[in-house]
């Protein structure tokens, strides 16, 4: 009798044991964890500002504690970047998300050393590579969000031609860019076929600051291009060095990383940005509930990762709304491709075949046929652009 009253008490002892080291795992998979984010700049850069606001939504919709979610910046693109991720590391982040290109090197060093730890970095083109179980890169499709943008822009060159401002031949953009890497040629590209989509005189002249975060840079650029007959001006560039001068001059500006509606309201007209929120609630969900991320993650305008922000009414052509909404929605619905082949030539002659350098070596050869079904895939085979074709109508100034 008292050998079996032993054994039920330690079979009760045995399942209490369990559902104490149960509910241990389930505190541990959520008040024990930790996120650390490493940022280029403070919260003036646009850039930074807007992964800042995406790692706050993702910590508010997933009931995260302030102390379980640790900003590092501003982290220089070098070594103080693998300092910052084993700072990180040894104040028990079980993730360490960095946000600029020239962080990966270092970030992947971390990875190596630190194995029971996921590393995930935004604009990298080494994962894929690399493979790694814990070294992740991240983008979004914003070429997408770039050319609704474009599509606004074009039609407030159609607006201004139509009111006698300038001849259509006088339709000339003005793009303030941060460096001449895939990533920004990707971008200027997108926004200016979206806005000759709508207006065909368009062309574009594009200059470098060769910084990505620059007041007085962007600020020159744009002084620039204007001086040169710039009528519109976007940017890929952090600060807001471009937009003021617009503003100054009573030009239209598209800007990048949120609007500038508050502070210029006369020539804000729309802007384009990646939501990252979606992203880090991802990645963040896949370590608690111990899945495996995605080597290479890119999010779309269906996952709520590339959005355009509002659009000015006050500066806008009429019927930009409605031109929108139709672009998304054959966006959305594959019907239309921002780099159709059929809409762009390079020195006169459309592309019909073109060898992406994806598997990025530091050999600068590509070696991805990017091309088929009539239009350039880009960010399926890497989520950061590899798009770096230069086109007919947009003319790099740093050339000259």
């Amino acid at each position: 009798m008292l050998k079996k009253v032993l054994s039920v008490v330690l079979a009760l002892a045995t399942l209490l044991t369990l559902c104490v080291a149960f509910s241990s795992c389930e505190k541990k998979g959520n008040e024990n964890l930790k996120v650390g984010f490493i940022f280029l700049h403070d919260d003036t850069s646009t850039y930074d500002k807007n992964f800042m606001n995406g790692a706050n939504e993702a910590k508010k919709a997933l009931g995260l504690k302030d102390e379980q979610v640790i900003f590092k910046y501003p982290i220089e693109e070098g070594k103080a970047c693998y300092d910052a991720a084993a700072d990180l590391v040894d104040q028990g982040c079980n993730i360490v998300f960095a946000d600029s290109f020239g962080h990966e090197e270092w970030m992947i060093k971390a990875a190596k050393e630190f194995k029971d730890v996921q590393f995930c970095h935004a604009t990298g083109v080494k994962a894929h590579t690399e493979k790694l179980d814990n070294y992740h890169n991240a983008f979004a499709s914003i070429y997408e969000g770039r050319y609704l943008a474009g599509i606004a822009a074009g039609m407030k060159l159609n607006e201004m031609i139509a009111a006698g401002k300038f001849k259509a031949e006088e339709a000339v953009i003005g793009y303030v860019g941060a460096f001449p890497y895939a990533e920004v040629v990707s971008g200027y590209t997108s926004f200016f076929l979206g806005a000759r989509s709508v207006c065909p005189t368009a062309t574009m002249m594009v200059d470098f600051t060769n910084s990505w975060y620059s007041v007085d840079a962007e600020r020159d650029v744009a002084e620039t291009l204007i001086s040169k007959g710039a009528k519109l001006i976007s940017q890929h560039a952090d600060s807001m060095g471009a937009p003021s001068v617009c503003e100054k001059n009573g030009v239209p500006n598209v800007f990048y990383n949120g609007d500038t509606m508050a502070t210029c309201p006369n020539t804000y007209l729309i802007a384009s940005r990646i939501n990252w929120a979606p992203y880090f609630e991802y990645m963040i969900n896949c370590v608690k509930d111990g899945k495996k991320i995605d080597i290479d993650w890119t999010g779309t305008i269906a996952t709520g990762s590339v959005v355009v922000e509002v659009l000015n009414d006050k500066v806008a052509a009429q019927g930009t709304k409605e031109a929108l909404e139709k672009a998304t929605a054959d966006l959305k619905a594959g019907k239309l491709h921002v780099f159709d082949t059929k809409t762009f030539t390079v020195d006169g002659k459309e592309v019909t075949s073109y060898l992406a350098d994806v598997d990025d070596f530091g050999d600068f050869k590509g070696e991805t046929e990017a091309i088929k079904d009539g239009y350039f895939h880009e960010s399926e085979y890497r989520s950061a652009p590899y798009f770096d074709l230069r086109i007919d109508g947009i003319t790099d100034l740093s050339k000259k």
